[in-house]
């Protein structure tokens, strides 16, 4: 598959030269090496793609050639992950995972458990996601939200086909609570220090389902991928 690169102002005439001077384009030159003749994908991050061909590569930046362009149409679920914020780096790697799986928005949630902050690391988490939609090669790249409280969590599950909370305590399983024809799917991932009874209480109240996850308890962090995984294949996303 094409090593995928984001810029601003995607270029959609084929046969039209383009100047690629980002910081991916940097990245191209002197990490991957990118010499002319290589071809590879640019996208705008919301499914606009064009297929180009390396002519000129200087120091900085490089020409290239339009060769095929193209949309990327969104996958018929919509998925939201609401991730309470894991401490440390780890609210990196939350945010990676999910980007990996298919979330189409990640909403940063301040648990009555969490540890971690983002209040100021929003735009950092963007960034984060639009690496690990390069990485994924991903037309789209998931929006970081945040950081929510409680209350805009039970707007999120209102809005939703279907919204599922995953808690070790719960005696149904994925396979159970997910029915077929969801286009609209929130996700609620707890903290690592695990949801209040008050939480899941007041989750399941405004209409979301309690599903166990399997026998091991995961990190907070990679809760989301988990989730994800299990939803997408029940619902032959996958």
């Amino acid at each position: 598959m094409r090593t995928l690169f984001f810029v601003d102002d995607l270029p959609t005439t084929v046969g039209s030269t383009y100047e690629f001077n980002n910081d991916d384009a940097l990245h191209a030159i002197r990490v991957l090496r990118t010499k002319s003749g290589d071809d590879f994908n640019l996208s705008d991050g919301k499914g606009n793609w064009s297929h180009v061909q390396a002519k000129e590569v200087h120091k900085k930046h490089m020409t290239v050639e339009v060769l095929e362009t193209g949309h990327q149409d969104a996958l018929g679920t919509h998925f939201t992950i609401i991730q309470a914020i894991p401490k440390g780096d780890r609210i990196k790697e939350a945010i990676e995972l999910c980007t990996e799986g298919g979330a189409d928005r990640i909403v940063m949630w301040k648990a009555a458990r969490s540890i971690g902050k983002s209040d100021d690391k929003i735009e950092k988490l963007q960034t984060t996601a639009r690496e690990a939609s390069k990485q994924s090669r991903r037309f789209r790249i998931p929006e970081v939200k945040g950081v929510a409280a409680t209350n805009a969590v039970v707007d999120q599950i209102a809005h939703a086909d279907l919204a599922i909370v995953f808690h070790e305590s719960a005696t149904m399983k994925v396979s159970e609570v997910v029915a077929p024809g969801c286009t609209k799917v929130a996700i609620i991932i707890g903290p690592e220090g695990g949801l209040t009874d008050d939480e899941i209480d007041t989750f399941a109240a405004a209409g979301a389902k309690i599903a166990l996850m399997g026998r091991p308890v995961l990190r907070s962090a990679h809760a989301g991928l988990a989730a994800l995984s299990a939803v997408n294949t029940a619902l032959s996303v996958w």
